[in-house]
């Protein structure tokens, strides 16, 4: 698997404190999906609380940690706006860069200067950036609500296939605090961030794909 197919296809849960887990690479601590007790349950009135209190966050940038399905480890910066928008920029020596525009992600890498595109609506990253996680809708796959961590799995079976995307919460503030895709083969890539702030305004260049260098789309042909 590419590092960019491996972007959008992995992530599970570590259950360690944020701060503490960069100390310590191990995704050995992951929660296995089927760990989910309450999977069919209804998720509660605090855990659509969170999930509400996350899709009002409309910006968000910070710094993060990703661990691949190998376990890798990389870092960088990110940039969130919503709806449907993001972007990572991946500490050197790293090449890659991540960008959604709000219809497409295009994973670049700057060394071989070559882009990969997806349709933002087929990727568990829209469910991410969405405008709103309803979470009475038929994409949740499961709630853990823990004293020290809300975790919440989604997906869409007819749009996604198996993949699922899992988002973990401070109980207390209802801050993000990891998010984690998993593939339809069960490799996991998680993206843990700190240093996180929000409410700022963005330059609308933060999120721009260079189409025009893409080929095969219709601005690369301009």
């Amino acid at each position: 698997m590419s590092h960019s197919d491996s972007f959008l296809s992995g992530l599970t849960v570590t259950r360690r404190d944020l701060l503490g887990a960069f100390a310590v690479a191990a995704i050995a601590s992951a929660i296995p999906f089927g760990a989910y007790a309450q999977a069919a349950a209804p998720a509660s009135g605090t855990a659509q609380a969170i999930a509400d209190h996350f899709s009002g966050v409309t910006t968000m940038q910070g710094e993060f940690v990703q661990f691949g399905p190998r376990g890798e480890q990389t870092g960088g910066k990110f940039f969130i706006q919503r709806p449907g928008k993001l972007r990572f920029n991946y500490d050197a020596p790293s090449p890659m860069r991540v960008i959604a525009d709000g219809k497409n992600v295009a994973i670049g890498n700057t060394k071989l200067k070559t882009w990969d595109l997806y349709p933002l609506s087929k990727t568990p990253l829209s469910l991410l950036l969405a405008q709103r996680i309803d979470l009475s809708a038929g994409m949740v796959k499961g709630v853990k609500e823990e004293s020290d961590l809300t975790t919440i799995a989604l997906g869409n079976n007819t749009v996604f296939g198996n993949s699922t995307i899992t988002m973990m919460f401070d109980p207390k503030t209802y801050d993000l605090r990891q998010w984690t895709i998993t593939d339809n083969q069960g490799k996991d890539t998680s993206v843990m961030i700190f240093n996180v702030k929000t409410g700022m305004q963005f330059d609308d260049r933060v999120f721009r794909v260079p189409y025009e260098t893409i080929p095969g789309t219709p601005q690369s042909r301009d």
